[in-house]
């Protein structure tokens, strides 16, 4: 995966203004930040990155009598994961959010599942016959459990019945989403990055959770959707937010009468601007979590 190294430079430099501006260029794309004595080195994929969109992002910037400046190069090609890779992480459970104690809710759904890399085995969890595990083993992928968009959406899930649903998973990174609502009974999943590393790590991560004949992992932008029908029950989006204002028309498009649509990847303060958006489209908006500063939103097509 291909990334640019974008290094801003702040004048006066402070914390508070090296946060802001990290929020600002997340908007545009950003994945990770470095701070430096001068301002933030940050990183973003060069197909998705929007130099005009970062350009109105800092025009946000609240600060006065501040300055800021950047210089864009194209980063080092390595594995921006392997020491992540190699390290892991810990077993993260996600519970469902009208569950008051553990095991078997009386609908029968699961009423937890436990997220884990298949070398950090969830032992300090005391699974119960309902619940769900999934192995996750990220290869140059995002959606692991870790971050809070990810749990999120799965807690929306796990709050849901699924039981036959067509399924679609938009920026499907390690597949996460897709498996985790193949787990709780969705009958299909078709899921999409714009990275073949991606897309591949989908299909690798659906053969260890045994739902690889339910799932079909596709190398494209939104643009492969031109290819499907009105035929998806539930659509998943974990991306950030202009990427989502400009696919949403694709999303709904897809979308089977009665639909709903998960999306998250943004901030709370994005949410006003992304259920405008949504209306547009004849989309209500039904449920709204945050974790932090971020946010998730579910809409239903009616």
């Amino acid at each position: 995966m291909k990334y640019y190294e974008v290094d801003f430079t702040i004048a006066p430099c402070s914390q508070d203004a090296q946060d802001i501006l990290s929020a600002l260029a997340g908007e545009a794309g950003f994945e990770t930040f470095e701070e430096t004595g001068t301002g933030l080195k940050a990183y973003v994929q060069q197909a998705l990155f929007d130099e005009e969109a970062l350009r109105l992002a800092l025009e946000g910037f609240p600060f006065e009598n501040v300055t800021l400046s950047y210089s864009i190069q194209e980063a080092e090609d390595k594995d921006w994961n392997e020491q992540w890779e190699q390290e892991g992480f810990e077993p993260i459970e996600v519970r469902r959010k009208m569950e008051e104690g553990r095991g078997k809710m009386d609908d029968g759904r699961c009423a937890s599942l436990v997220i884990h890399d298949g070398r950090h085995l969830p032992s300090d969890f005391s699974l119960q016959p309902s619940d769900i595990e999934i192995e996750i083993d990220a290869h140059l992928a995002f959606g692991t459990g870790t971050h809070e968009t990810t749990r999120m959406i799965c807690g929306m899930m796990l709050d849901m019945p699924l039981d036959g649903q067509r399924v679609l998973d938009c920026g499907c990174g390690t597949g996460i989403l897709g498996i985790c609502a193949l787990k709780l009974r969705a009958a299909s999943c078709v899921g999409y990055d714009i990275d073949e590393w991606s897309a591949d790590n989908t299909r690798h991560n659906a053969v260890i959770n045994r739902v690889d004949d339910h799932l079909t992992a596709l190398c494209g932008d939104a643009s492969v959707l031109s290819s499907f029908s009105a035929e998806f029950n539930l659509v998943l989006a974990n991306i950030n937010r202009n990427i989502l204002l400009n696919d949403l028309p694709r999303f709904r498009s897809v979308m089977a009468p009665g639909a709903q649509l998960i999306l998250s990847g943004f901030y709370k303060n994005d949410c006003a601007l992304l259920e405008s958006k949504a209306q547009t489209l004849g989309l209500s908006l039904k449920a709204t979590r945050t974790d932090g500063d971020w946010a998730c939103l579910l809409f239903s097509l009616d």
